[in-house]
């Protein structure tokens, strides 16, 4: 009976968590290139009643016997990140960018804190830096423009004009591989500097990783590296099979008609595990009675 109470508590703890997780993914169905997560659980230790036995005497002897155990429980086994594809909105917006297929965007804080998102809002600085919401530095990578490209190092992405100076953008646009094409508003075409490189091509870099459900998110729709995820693998703009799509967002990838059907067993589940509590204090009443 005591086991029961235990049980029962454990169960409405981990059911109030998965409605958690429930709630925040509702919550954020609208958040652009937000990743939904799930709840999964996995039952408690088991008190072994009666220890299992092999057969005795051949066919004259007693038999088996199968283990009796008694569970104490559940307990939330994780809770996974859905790294599915969102649906793609269109903006009509050049510098927002969407990634159809794998892939993250890296951004770069001032305090050179790197950062992956899948929130493509973009935007160019005062300083001709393109940066994202928080004023994060997005990072670029540039090439020669050889058959054989040989590729600069990783680095912020910064419009510039002949002097050296960063210029006023008058139009830009990012094609399906990330290459990058600006003109001021004169129509001149602007070097484009990646790092501290000015390459011929530039382009909006992309980075996966060998286990993206093992990232970290960190809140603000940003994910940071983890031992689970494995180090960042760069993308080749020339060869990769994802896609950049410029006047396009990703948007969240949570699915109402799962989230709510799985509101409603989490919520029968707790109140299946509050009604054991119930139960099990009649039977402890009961119990006690007998004195009387």
């Amino acid at each position: 009976m005591i086991r029961s109470l235990f049980a029962g508590v454990a169960g409405m703890k981990n059911h109030q968590i998965r409605m958690d997780v429930i709630g925040n993914n509702i919550s954020n169905v609208n958040t652009v290139g937000f990743k939904s997560q799930r709840a999964n659980f996995q039952d408690m230790v088991y008190q072994m009643i009666k220890s299992p036995s092999a057969p005795t005497g051949g066919t004259s002897g007693a038999g088996s016997i199968n283990p009796s155990q008694v569970g104490t429980g559940v307990i939330v086994a994780g809770i996974g990140t859905n790294m599915g594809q969102g649906a793609l909105q269109g903006t009509g917006r050049t510098l927002d960018l969407a990634i159809q297929g794998n892939g993250f965007f890296k951004v770069t804080g001032t305090s050179g804190k790197s950062v992956y998102t899948r929130n493509g809002i973009f935007y160019i600085d005062q300083n001709g830096f393109m940066v994202d919401s928080n004023g994060n530095l997005l990072t670029g990578i540039g090439n020669d423009g050889a058959t054989s490209p040989t590729w600069t190092a990783p680095g912020s992405i910064q419009f510039i004009d002949s002097t050296g100076n960063a210029a006023v953008v008058g139009s830009i646009s990012i094609g399906k591989d990330g290459k990058i094409t600006a003109y001021d508003t004169a129509g001149n075409q602007l070097t484009i500097k990646i790092g501290s490189n000015t390459p011929p091509n530039a382009y909006v870099a992309l980075f996966t990783f060998p286990n993206p459900e093992g990232l970290k998110k960190v809140g603000q729709n940003y994910f940071d590296v983890t031992d689970a995820s494995g180090s960042e693998n760069r993308l080749d703009n020339t060869k990769m099979s994802s896609e950049i799509e410029s006047g396009y967002l990703e948007m969240s990838n949570v699915d109402l008609t799962d989230e709510f059907t799985n509101m409603i067993t989490t919520q029968r589940g707790y109140q299946a595990s509050a009604r054991i509590i119930t139960v099990s204090d009649t039977m402890l009443e009961e119990l006690i009675n007998l004195k009387r």
